[in-house]
């Protein structure tokens, strides 16, 4: 079956980091394979190659790459980009979820392209990949009051927002069904028009 695409998660790996905002990539990834595997095919590839853990995923007649990079989030691109290479993958196939301030805390978002927003796993995508024109699901976690916050804001536990974040998630697994099932313009306009308020 042919591979059709690259989904990555971001996020830190170690216990410490598991139910951190900075790990929504992680989180939502691994709901979503976890989801699709009581009736889909789900095989782990590996635990070590390409600086990450890697599975291969069947959904809908069609087979996908999915990785957690294990670099943690300043080396992401050292996952991605060997990734991407091993299984001849252009960025338009690639799909990279992460946590985003700039969206409030149950918000997502697909979007291709664009700027990396201070984002530290995006920046070495970006840099390793040589563009910045791929897919980003784009998870909300919001902004703290104090700007000086936001590293211990990402790398902290959701808090009051928890409910919010939970339900998040569990639109991103529908959101990473409606990619692979509708294509990504439909699933941009499905995905983007649902939360606007």
């Amino acid at each position: 079956m042919e591979i059709k695409g690259v989904i990555v998660g971001l996020g830190n790996p170690g216990s410490q980091y598991a139910t951190t905002r900075h790990n929504l990539g992680f989180l939502t990834l691994e709901a979503f394979l976890k989801n699709i595997s009581v009736k889909h095919t789900v095989n782990q590839i590996s635990t070590s190659k390409f600086n990450g853990i890697t599975f291969k995923a069947e959904y809908n007649n069609s087979a996908w790459i999915c990785a957690f990079p294990q670099t943690f989030m300043n080396l992401s691109g050292d996952c991605v980009q060997p990734l991407l290479a091993w299984y001849k993958i252009t960025p338009e196939n690639l799909f990279i979820i992460h946590d985003e301030l700039d969206l409030t805390p149950g918000r997502i978002q697909l979007k291709k392209g664009g700027g990396n927003a201070g984002h530290n796993g995006l920046k070495s995508i970006s840099n390793r990949l040589g563009t910045q024109d791929y897919f980003r699901l784009r998870m909300g976690i919001g902004r703290p009051k104090d700007s000086a916050q936001v590293s211990s804001w990402v790398l902290g536990g959701f808090g009051q927002d928890k409910p919010l974040i939970e339900d998040a998630i569990s639109q991103g697994v529908i959101a990473l069904k409606d990619i692979i099932t509708l294509g990504t313009t439909k699933a941009m306009n499905k995905i983007n028009t649902k939360k606007k308020e």
